[in-house]
């Protein structure tokens, strides 16, 4: 195994605070818990202290509340994260249900690498590792959320390989009394560019209610929330070369940007989205201390993008509609292609059930839960061209999950030990048919099935040891993975994957102490994730051939492994609070969605392994209460990251480059200001530097098509009406930069906002 510089600085920094405890303790006498309260008993948490953190706070720890929310313009619920420092959530457009998180060097399309909990449901997607695999957010409302808590890296026992990049902890109010709550919402974002110049606009309605019962334990929460939201498009299509012999038809209309290779000259429809929600969640609390919660959620989503466009037109003013096979066109005096705009429609149906327990047992405090995610209905049909009525339908059998957890914990003396079990497993099965009519899939002739499963066992252990000066977390994780059942079918052709198992240690450690004035914390980890159903099993069978493309999957992709490490300095100066956090990251096996040419000269588009990357990084993060001003609050943050490929034997000329889609530099913040206990504003902001768009920095730039530098401005401002009503008005992208993410991102939104809880 080589030796690389920052798993070398692992080994040293984990053997040094392994050996801390058995200092000498008047080595620290003259450290002293910081001013804000904090004992080195206490957790460092960056944002609100208000309630607990609900995750296990090792390393970089965040935690959100309502001070923070009601500063943000928050249609979905991830908005509510969107100023968490080194933080960034891809979401498109008002509704994009592809919003899948970026957080320090976990970038946009590797969304298995973040673990997302609701009340301590898992709903991250784990069914693949990219853009289309985000976790399911709408299985709440952002009017339930009571707070956000983020862990960067996987610096706890407690949570397998998925927390490679981080945990996000979701949590929604727990029922204190009856009571009503509703929000609703409009949002309007004029939109200019190529040939687009059209307002997009939306609303959304939320409400529920709460019981609680005043004679006994029983709990209740009831809530509803609908979405309606037309986004702009996410697909422009530009014109290919072409010198083909054939007739050409002179056209004009497209546009010719001097930032992209050839001119632009149709695009894919307008996202017009359709949201229904409905949660139920039911509790009980008995004298004796043990709780019992139960929650059911039913999600409908309804996208229609059914008014693709093309700007070309002929000699006598008639659009040029492209066909599958590709149109033939003049512009500007040079022969061009035209192909590849669709339209296409998708319904699904999805729901999640989970029961909870909790109490305590012969002096162990005892949590299990159990969750079952289930895609009921799953119906995508899409179009060949903008012609004819030939298409595809594809038809997924239930994928989902489950999942199922258990911890005890309890006290001696200076111990606090844990112990738990953890279980999941993830299931896919999606057909593919051609229809002669894309919209009714009437016609429809089998064209080709990929299915498997994947499941996931661990233990784990953890100590917290109290030093009185310092508490040590030692933790260690064993995970047993599994690959089963996976197959690719079409016309005649079968392959079934062979069944695969492994196996992964991963030794946790943190120490937390003061050292003078400062509270200071190193956690060092290891963690293994395995690859997922998607990455394993979505091999493809070309269009129109009868064998599996050998080049578009790998089910002997290697899981990848990360030795983490981070060191956070807090401290307090007056009304100021200062956080510095250290971190690096070394991957072994990286895997990665990569399109490029072998060694051996093969083309592939697949899930590959990267032999070993690297990222390291500094984030600095500043919170100030009450400067200058009575009221003025200030929470900013401001990161520099290195994120590149060390060794990449399958192509060699992406080593040293920086990884794709991670900014050098990103900064997020907001500054609030109460002007009286009803009027309240905010202004907040997030910037990142550009990142490479290909995996050899080849590709760089500031358009469609690529990942690009962002500058958002948002700003807000509320009015108490009375003590129940709220209204509010606000403004995202409020400089109106355009940025992508490959896709477009929103340009300037409006937003009105009123609020009522009894």
């Amino acid at each position: 195994m080589k030796l690389t510089y920052s798993r070398a600085l692992v080994i040293a920094l984990v053997s040094s605070a392994s050996l801390l405890p058995f200092l000498p303790f008047a080595a620290r006498a003259d450290t002293t818990a910081t001013d804000d309260g904090d004992t080195p008993k206490e957790v460092i948490v960056v944002g609100q202290k208000n309630t607990p953190i609900t995750v296990a706070p090792r390393g970089l720890s965040v935690s959100l509340g309502h001070d923070q929310f009601e500063a943000i313009n928050a249609v979905n619920v991830e908005d509510l994260m969107k100023y968490a420092p080194n933080f960034f959530v891809r979401k498109r457009f008002i509704g994009d249900d592809n919003a899948v998180v970026a957080l320090r060097g976990t970038n946009t399309i590797q969304s298995a690498r973040t673990l997302v909990l609701v009340d301590g449901y898992v709903v991250s997607n784990f069914l693949g590792n990219r853009w289309d695999y985000p976790p399911k957010w709408n299985v709440v409302g952002p009017s339930e959320v009571r707070q956000f808590d983020i862990v960067y890296g996987p610096y706890s026992a407690r949570y397998g390989g998925n927390s490679m990049g981080g945990v996000v902890s979701i949590t929604t109010e727990t029922p204190k009394r009856n009571d009503v709550y509703a929000t609703a919402q409009t949002f309007v974002m004029p939109f200019k560019e190529y040939g687009f110049d059209q307002t997009f606009s939306g609303y959304s309605f939320e409400g529920g209610a709460d019981y609680k019962s005043k004679t006994n334990g029983l709990s209740a929460r009831a809530s509803f929330r609908h979405f309606e939201n037309t986004g702009q498009s996410m697909t422009y299509n530009l014109l290919t070369k072409s010198t083909a012999a054939g007739t050409y038809i002179p056209v004009t209309g497209a546009y010719a940007d001097p930032r992209l290779a050839t001119p632009v000259f149709g695009a894919a429809s307008p996202v017009d989205v359709v949201q229904d929600q409905a949660r139920l969640r039911v509790g009980y609390a008995w004298d004796n201390g043990w709780k019992a919660d139960a929650l059911m959620m039913l999600w409908r989503t309804a996208q229609d993008l059914n008014d693709a466009r093309s700007w070309l037109t002929d000699s006598a003013g008639n659009t040029i509609l492209t066909t599958a096979a590709g149109t033939k066109v003049r512009f500007n005096g040079v022969n061009y292609i035209a192909k590849g705009v669709t339209y296409s429609t998708m319904d699904r149906n999805e729901s999640l059930t989970g029961a909870k327990l909790s109490g305590s047992l012969s002096g162990w405090d005892v949590t299990t839960n159990l969750s079952h995610y289930d895609i009921g209905k799953w119906d995508a049909r899409t179009s060949l061209d903008m012609v004819g009525a030939n298409g595809q339908q594809t038809v997924y059998d239930h994928p989902g999950w489950w999942t199922f957890d258990s911890t005890i914990e309890q006290a001696f003396g200076h111990h606090d030990l844990a112990f738990g079990v953890t279980s999941n497993q993830y299931a896919t099965d999606a057909t593919t048919y051609n229809t002669t009519n894309w919209r009714t899939a009437s016609g429809a002739v089998f064209s080709s099935r990929t299915f498997g499963k994947t499941a996931i066992s661990g233990l784990f252990a953890e100590d917290q040891i109290d030093l009185e000066k310092a508490v040590l977390t030692l933790g260690l994780r064993y995970d047993d993975w599994r690959a089963f059942d996976g197959g690719i079918a079409a016309n005649g052709v079968t392959k079934a994957y062979a069944n695969r198992r492994d196996n992964a240690w991963s030794p946790k450690i943190s120490l937390q102490g003061d050292v003078g004035a400062y509270n200071l914390q190193l956690s060092a980890g290891t963690a293994t994730r395995f690859p997922t159903v998607g990455e394993l099993f979505q091999g493809r069978i070309n269009a129109g051939q009868t064998e599996i493309d050998p080049t578009s999957f790998d089910p002997n992709l290697k899981p990848e492994v990360s030795h983490d490490l981070s060191l956070i300095a807090r401290r307090r100066l007056d009304r100021i609070v200062l956080t510095g956090s250290l971190f690096g990251q070394s991957i072994d096996d990286a895997v990665f969605s990569y399109q490029g040419v072998l060694d051996d000269g093969t083309v592939v588009s697949r899930y590959q392994n990267i032999d070993h990357m690297e990222q390291y990084g500094l984030e600095l993060i500043f919170e100030g209460h009450d400067l200058i001003i009575p009221g003025l609050t200030v929470e900013a943050s401001a990161s520099w990251m290195d994120a590149h490929t060390t060794r990449n034997r399958s192509a060699p000329a992406s080593e040293g480059k920086q990884f794709p889609r991670i900014p050098r530099w990103r900064s997020n913040g907001n500054l609030r200001y109460a002007f009286t206990p009803k009027l309240k504003g905010s202004v907040g902001w997030r910037v990142a530097s550009r990142p490479n768009s290909d995996l050899f920095g080849l590709v760089r730039g500031d358009a469609y098509g690529f990942q690009t530098e962002y500058a958002f401005v948002d700003a807000r401002i509320s009015y108490d009406i009375t003590k129940t009503t709220q209204i509010s008005f606000g403004v995202d992208n409020a400089n109106n930069d355009q940025a992508y993410v490959s896709h477009p991102m929103p340009q300037r939104t409006f937003m009105l906002e009123l609020k009522y809880r009894n």
